[in-house]
């Protein structure tokens, strides 16, 4: 019973020890990230940029959010502009003129270009329409007051994403460009289409969510699972690219048992978020000899490990010959994935409109709308493979 009781309390104390140094560790992380950024706003408005603006006063910050451009005639909004968005991860360019704005727009890639409506020789509606003439894959915000909310609001017939009202404050500021940055990825991810990727010996995968992998030596089910024969005789089978990009939230993995048997069709491994379970049968029939423990462990790295790596199970196959003619291969799965991509992408697009509807602030239940806005798309999408 002593023994017991002492296991029970190591066990509790290491546990305990163990979240309080992950607190300590993710605050020191964010304490440095922010001394990272500070010193980069110090550094950022001593440097000498007087060439490509008269009055540009730039900041750059390691892996920003985004690359933003404010232009307004009032330094005070400036400065608050720059402080504020700076500790928050983005790089800001800020001046005082429209016309410089539109000299910078032609030598650097921007996502966001802010802009104050009433201004001296070029206003804001002004720059909007020269923005979106020159550069309209640019995204334009215009800087209101309530005076001019109307004027602000016109301003969208030209091409501006929004309009921000001032004053603002900090948590307002950080909100409404938070989402302005949500609504920019998804009309960039409405407009791209998908590209197929056939990995052949020598080349490498590609992690970018737009480019889809398919490994010129595996074998690939209607349900998206991926079977490459080993020299062994075994067949290892993993989700394929395509599921892995769009599954990005996976809090759980079940895997087969060791000498189970499975037979063609039947439900091999499943994917899980919260209540929503994808289920991924089986390419081909055969006794599960091997299981990837390390996805029951660590789900989350399934999303970025190489495609390789993303093996679920190893079978024996019982019949090999007779099934593998049933599964695509190669350049044969290439025009079928870009079906299944562009189905996806329809899908997606309609769950990216229904997402922007909702609230801009981030409540407890806005993120539930959108943890299940995305479970349906989830659902929706493998419908047809699942029950067929």
């Amino acid at each position: 019973m002593i023994v017991a009781l002492i296991v029970v309390v190591t066990i509790v104390a290491f546990v305990l020890v163990d979240l309080a140094l992950r607190v300590l560790l993710k605050r020191a992380r964010e304490e440095r990230l922010r001394n990272e950024r500070e010193a980069a706003l110090n550094i950022g408005l001593r440097l000498d940029v007087s060439e490509e603006a008269l009055t540009l006063k730039r900041v750059e910050v390691a892996d920003p959010k985004a690359r933003i451009l404010a232009v307004d005639d009032e330094k005070p909004i400036l400065d608050s502009f720059r402080k504020m968005l700076v500790l928050e991860g983005y790089s800001i360019d800020t001046v005082e003129k429209g016309s410089e704005a539109l000299g910078l727009i032609h030598k650097y890639d921007y996502d966001f270009v802010f802009t104050d409506l009433k201004m001296p020789e070029m206003d804001g509606v002004e720059v909007t329409k020269a923005v979106k003439h020159l550069r309209p894959d640019i995204d334009v915000v215009v800087i209101t007051g309530y005076a001019s909310i109307e004027t602000a609001v016109e301003t969208v017939k030209f091409g501006a994403m929004d309009y921000v009202e001032k004053p603002f404050t900090e948590d307002e500021l950080l909100a409404f460009v938070k989402t302005a940055l949500i609504k920019r990825q998804a009309n960039l991810e409405k407009h791209m289409r998908h590209k197929i990727r056939l990995i052949k010996p020598g080349t490498s995968e590609s992690e970018s969510k737009f480019e889809l992998n398919v490994p010129a030596g595996v074998f690939v089910s209607p349900q998206h699972a991926w079977a490459r024969i080993l020299s062994s005789g075994t067949v290892r089978i993993g989700p394929d690219d395509l599921i892995r990009k769009i599954f990005q939230k996976v809090d759980h993995v079940e895997l087969p048992k060791i000498e189970q048997k499975i037979v063609k069709g039947e439900i091999l491994f499943s994917l899980k978020y919260e209540d929503y379970s994808l289920k991924i049968p089986a390419p081909l029939s055969g006794r599960v000899i091997a299981v990837n423990s390390e996805h029951a462990e660590h789900p989350e790295w399934l999303t970025i490990k190489p495609f390789g790596l993303s093996w679920m199970c190893g079978i024996e196959p019982s019949n090999l010959a007779g099934e593998l003619p049933e599964l695509r291969f190669g350049h044969d799965s290439v025009q079928w994935y870009q079906q299944e991509v562009d189905r996806y992408q329809e899908l997606a697009n309609k769950y990216l409109e229904e997402t922007s509807q909702h609230e801009s602030n981030e409540t407890e239940e806005s993120e539930q709308n959108r943890n299940a806005e995305y479970k349906n798309l989830l659902a929706e999408f493998s419908k047809p493979f699942l029950q067929g």
